[in-house]
Protein backbone atom coordinates (compact mmCIF):
# COMPACT_ATOMS: atom_id res chain seq x y z
CA UNK A 1 0.00 0.00 0.00
CA UNK A 2 1.20 3.50 -0.76
CA UNK A 3 1.72 6.15 1.93
CA UNK A 4 -0.99 8.75 2.49
CA UNK A 5 -0.52 11.75 0.22
CA UNK A 6 -0.41 15.29 1.55
CA UNK A 7 -3.84 16.92 1.89
CA UNK A 8 -4.09 18.73 -1.47
CA UNK A 9 -3.09 15.56 -3.35
CA UNK A 10 -5.47 13.19 -1.62
CA UNK A 11 -8.28 11.64 -3.60
CA UNK A 12 -11.75 13.12 -3.56
CA UNK A 13 -12.89 9.98 -1.75
CA UNK A 14 -10.35 10.60 1.02
CA UNK A 15 -11.21 14.29 1.23
CA UNK A 16 -14.94 13.57 1.49
CA UNK A 17 -14.28 11.03 4.24
CA UNK A 18 -12.16 13.54 6.20
CA UNK A 19 -15.00 16.04 5.96
CA UNK A 20 -17.59 13.52 7.10
CA UNK A 21 -15.38 12.67 10.09
CA UNK A 22 -15.09 16.41 10.83
CA UNK A 23 -11.29 16.24 10.66
CA UNK A 24 -11.55 19.60 8.88
CA UNK A 25 -14.38 21.74 7.59
CA UNK A 26 -15.49 22.30 4.02
CA UNK A 27 -14.66 25.99 4.46
CA UNK A 28 -11.12 25.19 5.62
CA UNK A 29 -10.59 22.76 2.74
CA UNK A 30 -11.85 25.25 0.16
CA UNK A 31 -9.60 28.02 1.50
CA UNK A 32 -6.65 25.60 1.45
CA UNK A 33 -7.15 25.00 -2.27
CA UNK A 34 -7.77 28.68 -3.00
CA UNK A 35 -4.44 29.57 -1.39
CA UNK A 36 -2.76 26.99 -3.59
CA UNK A 37 -4.45 28.45 -6.66
CA UNK A 38 -3.14 31.89 -5.71
CA UNK A 39 0.37 30.51 -5.24
CA UNK A 40 0.78 28.09 -8.14
CA UNK A 41 -1.77 28.95 -10.82
CA UNK A 42 0.00 32.05 -12.22
CA UNK A 43 2.84 29.88 -13.60
CA UNK A 44 0.55 27.05 -14.69
CA UNK A 45 -2.45 29.00 -16.00
CA UNK A 46 -4.74 26.02 -15.46
CA UNK A 47 -7.69 27.79 -13.80
CA UNK A 48 -8.97 30.67 -15.90
CA UNK A 49 -12.38 31.57 -14.41
CA UNK A 50 -13.59 31.50 -10.80
CA UNK A 51 -16.61 32.14 -8.62
CA UNK A 52 -15.22 32.16 -5.09
CA UNK A 53 -18.28 33.81 -3.53
CA UNK A 54 -20.61 31.02 -4.64
CA UNK A 55 -18.06 28.39 -3.59
CA UNK A 56 -17.68 29.90 -0.13
CA UNK A 57 -21.44 29.95 0.30
CA UNK A 58 -21.65 26.28 -0.67
CA UNK A 59 -18.82 25.42 1.74
CA UNK A 60 -20.67 27.10 4.61
CA UNK A 61 -23.86 25.25 3.69
CA UNK A 62 -21.94 21.94 3.55
CA UNK A 63 -20.48 22.57 7.00
CA UNK A 64 -23.92 23.37 8.41
CA UNK A 65 -25.40 20.18 6.93
CA UNK A 66 -22.58 18.11 8.44
CA UNK A 67 -23.08 19.72 11.84
CA UNK A 68 -26.83 18.97 11.71
CA UNK A 69 -26.08 15.37 10.78
CA UNK A 70 -28.10 15.55 7.56
CA UNK A 71 -27.57 12.97 4.81
CA UNK A 72 -24.87 14.25 2.46
CA UNK A 73 -23.71 13.38 -1.05
CA UNK A 74 -20.58 11.38 -1.80
CA UNK A 75 -18.66 14.55 -2.73
CA UNK A 76 -20.03 16.73 0.06
CA UNK A 77 -17.76 19.75 0.48
CA UNK A 78 -15.03 18.57 -1.92
CA UNK A 79 -13.65 21.58 -3.85
CA UNK A 80 -13.34 21.01 -7.58
CA UNK A 81 -12.80 22.72 -10.89
CA UNK A 82 -14.41 21.78 -14.17
CA UNK A 83 -13.46 22.04 -17.84
CA UNK A 84 -14.31 25.46 -19.27
CA UNK A 85 -16.64 23.99 -21.91
CA UNK A 86 -19.29 22.99 -19.31
CA UNK A 87 -21.97 25.57 -18.57
CA UNK A 88 -21.76 26.86 -15.00
CA UNK A 89 -23.98 29.72 -13.89
CA UNK A 90 -21.81 32.63 -12.76
CA UNK A 91 -18.86 31.84 -15.05
CA UNK A 92 -18.31 32.23 -18.81
CA UNK A 93 -18.44 29.37 -21.30
CA UNK A 94 -16.28 30.22 -24.31
CA UNK A 95 -14.58 27.04 -25.59
CA UNK A 96 -11.61 29.38 -26.06
CA UNK A 97 -13.44 31.34 -28.77
CA UNK A 98 -12.90 35.12 -28.46
CA UNK A 99 -16.36 35.95 -29.80
CA UNK A 100 -17.90 34.06 -26.86
CA UNK A 101 -16.02 35.95 -24.14
CA UNK A 102 -19.31 37.35 -22.78
CA UNK A 103 -21.31 34.12 -23.01
CA UNK A 104 -22.84 33.58 -19.55
CA UNK A 105 -25.14 30.54 -19.55
CA UNK A 106 -28.44 30.83 -17.67
CA UNK A 107 -28.43 27.19 -16.55
CA UNK A 108 -25.89 24.65 -15.33
CA UNK A 109 -24.87 21.78 -17.57
CA UNK A 110 -26.47 18.51 -16.52
CA UNK A 111 -23.07 17.20 -15.40
CA UNK A 112 -22.67 20.29 -13.20
CA UNK A 113 -26.16 19.82 -11.72
CA UNK A 114 -25.32 16.22 -10.85
CA UNK A 115 -21.95 17.13 -9.34
CA UNK A 116 -23.46 19.87 -7.20
CA UNK A 117 -26.27 17.53 -6.11
CA UNK A 118 -23.58 15.06 -5.01
CA UNK A 119 -22.08 17.81 -2.83
CA UNK A 120 -19.12 18.89 -4.98
CA UNK A 121 -18.10 22.52 -4.60
CA UNK A 122 -17.18 23.91 -8.03
CA UNK A 123 -15.09 27.05 -7.59
CA UNK A 124 -13.46 27.48 -10.99
CA UNK A 125 -13.07 26.48 -14.62
CA UNK A 126 -9.99 25.09 -16.33
CA UNK A 127 -8.43 26.11 -19.62
CA UNK A 128 -9.05 24.52 -23.05
CA UNK A 129 -7.82 25.01 -26.62
CA UNK A 130 -10.08 26.84 -29.04
CA UNK A 131 -13.03 24.65 -30.07
CA UNK A 132 -11.50 21.94 -27.82
CA UNK A 133 -9.51 20.97 -30.91
CA UNK A 134 -5.93 20.37 -29.72
CA UNK A 135 -3.59 18.20 -27.63
CA UNK A 136 -2.16 21.47 -26.39
CA UNK A 137 -4.08 23.94 -24.24
CA UNK A 138 -3.87 27.52 -25.41
CA UNK A 139 -6.20 30.15 -26.79
CA UNK A 140 -6.34 33.87 -27.46
CA UNK A 141 -8.66 34.56 -24.52
CA UNK A 142 -6.82 32.85 -21.67
CA UNK A 143 -3.33 32.09 -22.94
CA UNK A 144 -1.16 29.00 -22.58
CA UNK A 145 -1.46 26.30 -19.92
CA UNK A 146 1.79 24.64 -18.81
CA UNK A 147 2.54 21.10 -17.71
CA UNK A 148 3.49 20.99 -13.99
CA UNK A 149 6.14 18.35 -14.70
CA UNK A 150 7.90 20.74 -17.11
CA UNK A 151 6.53 24.22 -17.78
CA UNK A 152 8.01 24.21 -21.30
CA UNK A 153 5.76 21.29 -22.25
CA UNK A 154 2.10 20.85 -23.08
CA UNK A 155 -0.30 19.38 -20.53
CA UNK A 156 -2.24 17.85 -23.42
CA UNK A 157 -5.73 18.75 -24.50
CA UNK A 158 -8.40 19.49 -24.71
CA UNK A 159 -8.92 18.85 -20.97
CA UNK A 160 -5.40 20.15 -20.35
CA UNK A 161 -6.25 22.66 -17.64
CA UNK A 162 -8.22 19.95 -15.83
CA UNK A 163 -5.25 17.56 -15.75
CA UNK A 164 -2.92 20.31 -14.52
CA UNK A 165 -5.30 21.31 -11.71
CA UNK A 166 -5.30 17.70 -10.52
CA UNK A 167 -1.58 17.04 -10.90
CA UNK A 168 -0.55 20.26 -9.12
CA UNK A 169 -3.06 19.81 -6.30
CA UNK A 170 -5.22 22.82 -7.13
CA UNK A 171 -8.55 20.96 -6.97
CA UNK A 172 -9.97 17.79 -5.50
CA UNK A 173 -11.39 16.25 -8.66
CA UNK A 174 -12.30 17.20 -12.26
CA UNK A 175 -14.59 16.42 -15.16
CA UNK A 176 -13.60 16.57 -18.83
CA UNK A 177 -14.83 15.56 -22.25
CA UNK A 178 -13.31 13.40 -24.99
CA UNK A 179 -13.86 13.12 -28.73
CA UNK A 180 -10.23 12.59 -29.75
CA UNK A 181 -8.40 11.64 -26.58
CA UNK A 182 -9.25 14.86 -24.74
CA UNK A 183 -9.52 13.15 -21.34
CA UNK A 184 -6.93 10.42 -21.91
CA UNK A 185 -4.18 12.48 -23.54
CA UNK A 186 -3.92 15.04 -20.69
CA UNK A 187 -4.16 12.26 -18.08
CA UNK A 188 -1.20 10.55 -19.80
CA UNK A 189 0.80 13.78 -20.17
CA UNK A 190 0.26 14.89 -16.56
CA UNK A 191 0.33 11.58 -14.67
CA UNK A 192 -3.30 11.45 -13.48
CA UNK A 193 -6.28 9.15 -14.03
CA UNK A 194 -8.96 9.67 -16.67
CA UNK A 195 -11.90 7.66 -17.96
CA UNK A 196 -13.57 7.97 -21.35
CA UNK A 197 -16.97 6.31 -20.83
CA UNK A 198 -18.92 4.25 -23.31
CA UNK A 199 -20.61 6.66 -25.69
CA UNK A 200 -24.02 7.77 -24.44
CA UNK A 201 -23.51 6.75 -20.80
CA UNK A 202 -23.10 10.34 -19.53
CA UNK A 203 -25.54 12.87 -21.07
CA UNK A 204 -23.96 15.99 -22.51
CA UNK A 205 -26.65 18.67 -22.07
CA UNK A 206 -24.90 21.95 -21.34
CA UNK A 207 -21.61 20.85 -22.85
CA UNK A 208 -22.11 22.50 -26.22
CA UNK A 209 -21.70 25.77 -28.05
CA UNK A 210 -24.60 28.22 -27.61
CA UNK A 211 -27.74 27.12 -29.44
CA UNK A 212 -26.74 23.45 -29.84
CA UNK A 213 -28.51 20.72 -27.87
CA UNK A 214 -27.99 17.43 -29.77
CA UNK A 215 -25.24 15.14 -28.44
CA UNK A 216 -22.55 14.87 -31.14
CA UNK A 217 -21.31 11.57 -32.49
CA UNK A 218 -18.18 10.20 -30.76
CA UNK A 219 -17.96 12.75 -27.94
CA UNK A 220 -18.35 11.82 -24.27
CA UNK A 221 -18.30 13.46 -20.85
CA UNK A 222 -16.17 11.72 -18.22
CA UNK A 223 -14.24 11.90 -14.95
CA UNK A 224 -10.63 12.84 -14.23
CA UNK A 225 -8.98 12.31 -10.85
CA UNK A 226 -5.92 11.43 -8.81
CA UNK A 227 -7.27 7.95 -8.06
CA UNK A 228 -9.11 5.20 -9.90
CA UNK A 229 -11.63 4.97 -7.06
CA UNK A 230 -12.60 8.57 -7.76
CA UNK A 231 -13.19 7.70 -11.42
CA UNK A 232 -15.83 5.17 -10.41
CA UNK A 233 -17.37 7.54 -7.86
CA UNK A 234 -17.71 10.30 -10.45
CA UNK A 235 -18.96 7.90 -13.10
CA UNK A 236 -21.78 6.96 -10.73
CA UNK A 237 -22.58 10.67 -10.31
CA UNK A 238 -22.42 11.61 -14.00
CA UNK A 239 -23.94 8.55 -15.68
CA UNK A 240 -27.61 7.94 -16.34
CA UNK A 241 -30.41 9.05 -18.60
CA UNK A 242 -31.23 12.69 -19.31
CA UNK A 243 -34.66 13.97 -18.29
CA UNK A 244 -36.46 12.87 -21.44
CA UNK A 245 -34.86 9.43 -21.73
CA UNK A 246 -35.36 8.83 -18.00
CA UNK A 247 -39.11 8.52 -18.61
CA UNK A 248 -38.50 5.12 -20.16
CA UNK A 249 -35.09 3.71 -19.35
CA UNK A 250 -32.36 3.70 -16.74
CA UNK A 251 -28.69 2.85 -16.97
CA UNK A 252 -27.38 -0.24 -15.22
CA UNK A 253 -23.67 -0.51 -15.97
CA UNK A 254 -22.44 -4.00 -15.05
CA UNK A 255 -20.04 -4.30 -12.17
CA UNK A 256 -16.50 -5.45 -12.86
CA UNK A 257 -16.98 -9.20 -13.28
CA UNK A 258 -13.27 -9.95 -12.81
CA UNK A 259 -11.62 -8.36 -9.78
CA UNK A 260 -8.42 -10.38 -9.43
CA UNK A 261 -5.33 -10.54 -11.66
CA UNK A 262 -5.62 -14.31 -12.11
CA UNK A 263 -9.07 -13.98 -13.64
CA UNK A 264 -7.98 -11.50 -16.29
CA UNK A 265 -7.16 -12.18 -19.92
CA UNK A 266 -5.43 -9.14 -21.39
CA UNK A 267 -4.13 -8.27 -24.85
CA UNK A 268 -1.27 -5.79 -25.25
CA UNK A 269 -0.62 -3.52 -28.23
CA UNK A 270 2.60 -1.51 -27.90
CA UNK A 271 2.66 0.19 -31.30
CA UNK A 272 1.14 0.02 -34.77
CA UNK A 273 2.33 0.91 -38.29
CA UNK A 274 -0.45 3.50 -38.48
CA UNK A 275 0.91 5.38 -35.45
CA UNK A 276 4.37 4.37 -34.29
CA UNK A 277 4.96 4.81 -30.56
CA UNK A 278 8.12 6.15 -28.97
CA UNK A 279 10.18 3.44 -27.29
CA UNK A 280 10.10 5.26 -23.95
CA UNK A 281 6.31 4.97 -23.90
CA UNK A 282 6.37 1.39 -25.18
CA UNK A 283 8.69 0.39 -22.35
CA UNK A 284 6.21 1.56 -19.71
CA UNK A 285 3.27 -0.27 -21.34
CA UNK A 286 5.44 -3.38 -21.56
CA UNK A 287 6.31 -3.01 -17.88
CA UNK A 288 2.60 -3.03 -17.03
CA UNK A 289 2.09 -6.14 -19.18
CA UNK A 290 4.97 -7.96 -17.49
CA UNK A 291 3.65 -7.00 -14.07
CA UNK A 292 0.21 -8.40 -14.92
CA UNK A 293 1.79 -11.64 -16.09
CA UNK A 294 3.75 -11.92 -12.87
CA UNK A 295 0.54 -11.49 -10.89
CA UNK A 296 -1.15 -14.34 -12.74
CA UNK A 297 -3.06 -12.64 -15.54
CA UNK A 298 -3.09 -14.22 -18.99
CA UNK A 299 -1.30 -11.75 -21.26
CA UNK A 300 -0.96 -11.86 -25.06
CA UNK A 301 1.05 -9.49 -27.23
CA UNK A 302 -0.42 -10.90 -30.47
CA UNK A 303 -4.18 -11.15 -29.86
CA UNK A 304 -6.10 -8.61 -31.94
CA UNK A 305 -9.61 -8.10 -33.28
CA UNK A 306 -10.10 -8.96 -36.94
CA UNK A 307 -9.98 -5.30 -37.91
CA UNK A 308 -7.56 -3.59 -40.25
CA UNK A 309 -6.04 -0.69 -38.31
CA UNK A 310 -5.61 1.43 -41.44
CA UNK A 311 -9.31 1.03 -42.17
CA UNK A 312 -10.17 1.92 -38.58
CA UNK A 313 -7.93 4.99 -38.55
CA UNK A 314 -9.36 6.28 -41.84
CA UNK A 315 -12.98 5.76 -40.80
CA UNK A 316 -12.37 7.45 -37.46
CA UNK A 317 -10.88 10.63 -38.95
CA UNK A 318 -13.77 10.95 -41.38
CA UNK A 319 -16.33 10.39 -38.61
CA UNK A 320 -14.49 12.76 -36.29
CA UNK A 321 -14.36 15.56 -38.80
CA UNK A 322 -17.98 14.89 -39.68
CA UNK A 323 -18.93 15.12 -36.02
CA UNK A 324 -17.26 18.53 -35.67
CA UNK A 325 -18.43 19.89 -39.03
CA UNK A 326 -21.52 21.67 -37.75
CA UNK A 327 -19.45 24.60 -36.50
CA UNK A 328 -18.64 25.55 -40.12
CA UNK A 329 -20.25 28.66 -41.55
CA UNK A 330 -21.90 28.39 -44.96
CA UNK A 331 -18.87 30.08 -46.51
CA UNK A 332 -16.47 27.68 -44.81
CA UNK A 333 -18.52 24.71 -45.99
CA UNK A 334 -18.49 25.91 -49.61
CA UNK A 335 -14.74 26.53 -49.45
CA UNK A 336 -14.09 23.03 -48.07
CA UNK A 337 -16.42 21.50 -50.65
CA UNK A 338 -14.30 23.09 -53.37
CA UNK A 339 -11.06 21.86 -51.80
CA UNK A 340 -12.49 18.34 -51.45
CA UNK A 341 -13.42 18.21 -55.12
CA UNK A 342 -9.80 18.89 -56.06
CA UNK A 343 -8.23 16.16 -53.89
CA UNK A 344 -6.74 13.07 -55.49
CA UNK A 345 -8.83 9.97 -54.95
CA UNK A 346 -5.85 8.16 -53.40
CA UNK A 347 -4.95 11.01 -51.00
CA UNK A 348 -5.53 9.64 -47.51
CA UNK A 349 -3.42 12.21 -45.68
CA UNK A 350 -4.91 13.63 -42.50
CA UNK A 351 -5.58 16.94 -44.26
CA UNK A 352 -7.47 15.23 -47.08
CA UNK A 353 -9.54 13.15 -44.66
CA UNK A 354 -10.23 16.23 -42.55
CA UNK A 355 -11.56 18.13 -45.55
CA UNK A 356 -13.63 15.21 -46.84
CA UNK A 357 -15.04 14.54 -43.39
CA UNK A 358 -16.16 18.15 -43.00
CA UNK A 359 -18.33 17.95 -46.14
CA UNK A 360 -19.64 14.38 -45.99
CA UNK A 361 -22.96 13.77 -47.70
CA UNK A 362 -25.65 11.89 -45.78
CA UNK A 363 -25.08 8.88 -48.04
CA UNK A 364 -21.33 8.91 -47.35
CA UNK A 365 -21.89 9.22 -43.60
CA UNK A 366 -24.33 6.29 -43.63
CA UNK A 367 -21.76 4.16 -45.44
CA UNK A 368 -19.11 5.13 -42.89
CA UNK A 369 -21.48 4.41 -40.04
CA UNK A 370 -22.14 0.93 -41.44
CA UNK A 371 -18.39 0.36 -41.70
CA UNK A 372 -17.96 1.57 -38.09
CA UNK A 373 -20.62 -0.80 -36.77
CA UNK A 374 -19.15 -3.78 -38.60
CA UNK A 375 -15.83 -3.05 -36.88
CA UNK A 376 -17.64 -2.48 -33.59
CA UNK A 377 -19.12 -5.98 -33.75
CA UNK A 378 -15.74 -7.52 -34.56
CA UNK A 379 -14.23 -5.77 -31.54
CA UNK A 380 -17.08 -7.06 -29.39
CA UNK A 381 -16.30 -10.60 -30.58
CA UNK A 382 -12.69 -10.01 -29.52
CA UNK A 383 -13.81 -8.91 -26.06
CA UNK A 384 -15.79 -12.12 -25.65
CA UNK A 385 -12.40 -13.84 -25.41
CA UNK A 386 -10.19 -11.09 -23.94
CA UNK A 387 -11.30 -8.85 -21.10
CA UNK A 388 -9.19 -5.81 -21.89
CA UNK A 389 -6.72 -4.34 -24.36
CA UNK A 390 -3.73 -2.36 -23.08
CA UNK A 391 -2.18 0.20 -25.40
CA UNK A 392 -0.65 3.70 -25.37
CA UNK A 393 -2.77 6.79 -24.97
CA UNK A 394 -0.46 8.71 -27.32
CA UNK A 395 2.74 8.17 -29.28
CA UNK A 396 4.99 10.17 -26.95
CA UNK A 397 5.16 11.64 -23.48
CA UNK A 398 4.35 15.35 -23.05
CA UNK A 399 5.54 17.44 -25.97
CA UNK A 400 7.23 20.86 -25.92
CA UNK A 401 4.86 23.74 -26.63
CA UNK A 402 4.44 24.27 -30.38
CA UNK A 403 1.78 26.74 -31.40
CA UNK A 404 3.05 27.57 -34.88
CA UNK A 405 0.74 26.95 -37.83
CA UNK A 406 -2.14 24.49 -38.04
CA UNK A 407 -2.17 21.26 -36.06
CA UNK A 408 -2.05 19.07 -39.18
CA UNK A 409 1.14 20.87 -40.27
CA UNK A 410 3.08 20.09 -37.08
CA UNK A 411 5.33 17.11 -36.44
CA UNK A 412 6.65 15.32 -33.36
CA UNK A 413 9.80 13.26 -32.82
CA UNK A 414 9.18 9.51 -32.54
CA UNK A 415 12.17 7.17 -32.37
CA UNK A 416 14.50 9.57 -34.11
CA UNK A 417 12.23 10.77 -36.90
CA UNK A 418 9.59 13.45 -37.33
CA UNK A 419 6.03 12.23 -37.84
CA UNK A 420 2.74 14.12 -38.15
CA UNK A 421 1.30 15.01 -34.75
CA UNK A 422 -2.13 13.94 -36.01
CA UNK A 423 -0.95 10.31 -36.28
CA UNK A 424 -1.62 10.09 -32.55
CA UNK A 425 -5.36 10.31 -33.16
CA UNK A 426 -5.19 6.60 -33.93
CA UNK A 427 -4.71 5.78 -30.24
CA UNK A 428 -7.74 7.86 -29.32
CA UNK A 429 -9.85 6.57 -32.18
CA UNK A 430 -9.97 2.91 -31.19
CA UNK A 431 -12.28 3.77 -28.31
CA UNK A 432 -13.98 6.87 -29.71
CA UNK A 433 -14.92 5.48 -33.11
CA UNK A 434 -16.34 2.25 -31.66
CA UNK A 435 -18.12 3.63 -28.54
CA UNK A 436 -15.76 1.72 -26.23
CA UNK A 437 -14.80 2.68 -22.66
CA UNK A 438 -11.14 3.45 -21.96
CA UNK A 439 -9.31 4.33 -18.76
CA UNK A 440 -5.85 5.90 -18.53
CA UNK A 441 -3.84 5.09 -15.40
CA UNK A 442 -0.29 6.14 -14.46
CA UNK A 443 2.31 3.63 -15.69
CA UNK A 444 5.53 5.24 -14.49
CA UNK A 445 7.96 7.64 -16.09
CA UNK A 446 10.26 7.97 -19.08
CA UNK A 447 14.02 8.11 -18.61
CA UNK A 448 13.73 11.91 -18.65
CA UNK A 449 11.15 11.88 -15.85
CA UNK A 450 7.94 12.55 -17.78
CA UNK A 451 4.75 10.67 -16.85
CA UNK A 452 3.39 7.87 -19.02
CA UNK A 453 -0.14 6.52 -18.84
CA UNK A 454 -1.42 3.13 -19.95
CA UNK A 455 -4.73 3.07 -21.83
CA UNK A 456 -7.09 0.26 -20.76
CA UNK A 457 -9.81 -0.39 -23.35
CA UNK A 458 -12.77 -2.66 -22.63
CA UNK A 459 -15.96 -3.98 -24.17
CA UNK A 460 -18.86 -1.60 -24.68
CA UNK A 461 -20.50 -0.85 -21.31
CA UNK A 462 -17.72 -2.65 -19.42
CA UNK A 463 -16.54 0.70 -18.04
CA UNK A 464 -16.16 -0.65 -14.52
CA UNK A 465 -13.87 -3.45 -15.69
CA UNK A 466 -11.49 -0.87 -17.17
CA UNK A 467 -11.54 1.12 -13.94
CA UNK A 468 -11.11 -2.02 -11.84
CA UNK A 469 -7.79 -2.82 -13.51
CA UNK A 470 -6.75 0.80 -12.98
CA UNK A 471 -7.53 0.37 -9.29
CA UNK A 472 -5.38 -2.76 -9.09
CA UNK A 473 -2.50 -1.03 -10.86
CA UNK A 474 -2.83 2.01 -8.61
CA UNK A 475 -2.63 -0.19 -5.53
CA UNK A 476 0.14 -2.53 -6.61
CA UNK A 477 2.08 -1.01 -9.52
CA UNK A 478 1.96 2.79 -9.88
CA UNK A 479 -0.11 5.27 -7.84
CA UNK A 480 -0.44 8.97 -8.57
CA UNK A 481 2.79 10.84 -7.89
CA UNK A 482 2.77 14.61 -7.37
CA UNK A 483 5.24 16.62 -9.45
CA UNK A 484 8.03 18.32 -7.55
CA UNK A 485 7.68 21.91 -6.46
CA UNK A 486 3.99 21.89 -5.49
CA UNK A 487 4.24 20.92 -1.83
Amino acid sequence: MTAMLELPFQSATQLAEALRRKQLSATELLEHYLRRVERYNPALNAIIATDFDAARARARAADAALVRGEPVGPLQGVPMTIKESFDVVGMPTTWGIPELRNNRPPRHALAVERLLAAGANIFGKTNVPIHLGEWQTFNELYGVTNNPWDLTRSPGGSSGGAAVALAAGLAGVETGSDIGGSIRNPAHYCGVFGHKPTWGVCPQRGHALPGLIADPDLNVVGPMARSAQDLELLLDVLAGADEIEARAWKLDLPRAHKRDYRELKVAVMLTDPVAEVDLGVQERIQAVAEFLGQRGATVSDTARPKVDTTELARAYILLLRGATSRRQTAAMFERNLGIASGLRADDDSYYALMIRGSVLSQREWLQLNEQRHRMRHRWDEFFSEYDLLLCPAAATAALPHDHVGERHERTVPVNGKRVPVTDQLFWAGIANALYLPATVAPAGFTASGLPVGVQIIGAQYRDRQCIQLARLLERDFQPFVAPRGYD
